[in-house]
């Protein structure tokens, strides 16, 4: 390479150094260390290894590129604008700003470029698995020789902190097992953590620990500026095809800084204006510059908006082939891809009578999920080592593996976190409409990635089971009690827990249209009776979040009672002896307080007249937020302490959960 190439590569490199200063440095917040330490990485990833088009961020087929270590934001800010991006300089002067499109960590949907919101440790790593498993379960499905239209990468920057989260275990002993040649993670080794030395407690020798999850495996040793070695490893893990592949750098935070290089205090601070003087000095800089572009940099990295035309350009005509030979393939691709439900998805969602037999909401959850499989192609799931449970799996297909990348079902194993993570990638990937599954309890274990989920405005549908002490025996450890609460608290969160059958179709059906957020479907394990259409209200009302199921037979009732999943049928059961007594009793069923609360305010009075306040809420977990549907002048019955081990029939009736009760607590607010 010549000396004026190297020249302008270390121009580059130190562009990307002094303006990820300059942004911290400004907003007088950030963390500066590790952008300065892998510009040359970030260099090399951008100019000489990804596929990627800064004027169509979302072009199908683009490399896609995660900062697992989200703290360093700013390194990925500095190269989507040096690239073409939809980035100004004044985008980089208002970092962490109100309103700004470069906000303190890398966030979807707000900085053109950013893949996925990072910042929670390990969550990078998990949305990059499922990044890697929809382009290897896309290109199973659409490639035809000749015609590779899903052929890509997936890029991870991780860093220490990734590495200790348990998130970066299950991602990486996923990904092993699955064999995910096309996913590359670049571990930034540096040594340091906010609280000093990683020595402190991180002792782990991380290339055994990935060679034993079945990773190819390099380590470059400390040669983070050494454009070469970064180059020739990139490119061996792009020809190992079998294994994912994890290369180990050793780097310097705050690299050139005099006084700040490999110390904690770069890794979290601002180097301050007389550290940020005396690095630039180090780099030949001008000392006083701020934000400096030399036009050399941004015309030779600039370069990237030509390469990514002719990238775009050269896939369009590839697909207008491929149109041509296999136009019902392409077709589906591109709805995939948009993630646009053909016009009679809904066509084989069953609708159950009244003489059927009681089931779980959970098994004719499943069936509603075959019959939606059916006509939706890309539809695709798994449990937690629970389908048997959770009643999950697409009939007519196996299980995604090695050599089997075209099917459906996604054996996630004992690994609750990365599977909602994953599920979040292959929602920002596309192609793939996602659900996961487990025992509602076990949202505790994912719960950071649904709450990504929320803040991403991803449609990933999360299909919980075993929703309360109704499951029985298990006890205590598998009966959720504050979980509904806690994910109705959550924004954006839609929560629906039906009553029974036909409600669990159209809750399936709410959860298949909604594409601003994810949403949770909770089930019961125990055998509900499906609710006579001859007798009560349609379900379709589920749709609406709440509806009256059974009116009361007054001109006006006297009183509400409000009631989701399985407590509908005792509210239903109350009723007819209530209004035996003479009371006027109107029965709504609220699976969905979210749904409820987004019609407009003439529906929810229809439902809930304001004029009668003795309303009575009915649900077998936590009472909090009910105040919000009974008012002051109602009552709540649900449950204030953890669930124990006996059959649900007499958890039901030692915590309230009785047609008895029911009766009681609504006679007490009548009298």
């Amino acid at each position: 390479m010549s000396t004026n190439q190297e020249q302008l590569d270390l121009l580059c490199i130190n562009t990307i150094r002094t303006l990820s200063m300059d942004m911290v440095q400004q907003a007088r917040s950030g963390h500066p260390g590790t952008a300065m330490a892998l510009a040359p990485l970030a260099y090399v990833l951008w100019n000489r290894c990804m596929k990627y088009n800064p004027r169509n961020p979302h072009w199908p087929d683009r490399d896609r590129f995660v900062l697992s270590a989200g703290h360093a934001s700013v390194l990925q800010y500095a190269v989507l604008f040096l690239t073409g991006y939809d980035l100004t300089l004044d985008d980089l002067k208002n970092f962490r700003q109100w309103g700004s499109k470069t906000p303190g960590h890398p966030e979807y949907e707000v900085v053109p470029g950013v893949e996925t919101t990072t910042g929670p440790l390990g969550q990078g790593c998990m949305n990059a698995v499922g990044m890697a498993m929809a382009e290897a379960h896309l290109a199973a499905v659409y490639n035809r020789p000749g015609f590779e239209i899903v052929n890509h990468h997936t890029y991870v920057i991780c860093g220490d902190g990734d590495l200790m989260e348990g998130a970066s275990h299950e991602a990486a002993s996923l990904a092993g097992h699955l064999g995910l040649g096309k996913l590359i993670f670049l571990y930034d080794d540096n040594h340091i953590s906010i609280e000093g030395n990683t020595d402190l407690t991180y002792s782990d020798d991380v290339a055994r620990r990935f060679e034993s999850y079945h990773w190819h495996v390099q380590n470059i040793g400390d040669n983070a500026n050494d454009l070469g070695r970064l180059s020739a490893a990139l490119e061996a893990a792009r020809r190992e095809t079998e294994r994912p592949s994890l290369i180990i750098v050793r780097s310097h935070i705050a690299y050139g800084s005099p006084n700040r290089q490999d110390t904690k205090e770069a890794h979290g601070e601002p180097l301050g204006e007389e550290e940020c003087k005396l690095t630039k000095r180090a780099y030949g800089w001008p000392e006083d510059a701020k934000f400096l572009v030399p036009d050399d940099v941004l015309a030779h990295m600039r370069q990237a908006v030509e390469r990514g035309r002719k990238w775009e350009a050269e896939w369009n005509e590839k697909f207008s082939a491929y149109r041509k030979a296999f136009p019902e393939l392409a077709a589906q691709f591109e709805a995939a891809m948009k993630g646009e439900l053909p016009a009679d998805w809904d066509a084989k969602i069953p609708r159950f009578g009244a003489s059927e037999k009681p089931a779980a909401t959970r098994a004719t959850g499943g069936k509603v999920l075959n019959a939606i499989a059916e006509k939706v192609p890309f539809l695709a799931g798994g449990s937690a080592d629970l389908a048997p449970s959770t009643r999950t799996l697409i009939a007519s297909s196996g299980y995604f593996a090695k050599g089997h990348y075209a099917n459906r079902n996604f054996a996630f194993g004992v690994r609750e976190h990365v599977m909602c993570g994953a599920c979040n990638g292959m929602a920002l990937h596309g192609g793939i409409r996602p659900y996961a599954a487990t025992f509602f309890v076990f949202t505790d274990y994912a719960r950071p990635s649904m709450r990504l989920s929320a803040l991403m405005n991803l449609p990933v549908i999360y299909y919980m089971t075993h929703d309360s002490i109704g499951l029985g025996e298990d006890g205590p450890t598998h009966q959720p009690v504050e979980h509904l609460a806690a994910l109705r608290a959550m924004p954006n969160m839609c929560v629906i827990r039906p009553a029974d059958a036909n409600e669990t179709a159209y809750a399936w059906r709410a959860a298949m249209l909604r594409k601003t957020g994810p949403t949770v479907l909770v089930l019961t394990r125990q055998n509900v009776p499906v609710l006579d259409p001859a007798k009560y209200a349609g379900a379709e009302g589920v749709l609406k979040g709440a509806y009256v199921l059974l009116k009361e037979k007054a001109s006006k009732p006297d009183l509400i009672l409000i009631a989701s999943g399985s407590e509908v049928h005792l509210a239903l059961e109350a009723q007819a002896k209530l209004e035996a007594d003479g009371a006027a009793v109107r029965v709504v069923s609220m699976p969905s307080w979210e749904l409820f609360r987004a019609q407009p305010q003439a529906y929810r009075d229809e439902v809930l007249p304001p004029a009668v306040r003795a309303r009575l809420a009915i649900e077998a977990a936590s009472p909090m937020g009910w105040r919000e549907w009974v008012g002051d002048g109602g009552d709540v019955i649900g449950i204030e302490k953890f669930g124990a081990s006996a059959p649900y029939q007499e958890l039901f009736k030692q915590y309230g959960l009785t047609v008895e009760n029911v009766i009681a607590r609504a006679k007490k607010l009548l009298a």
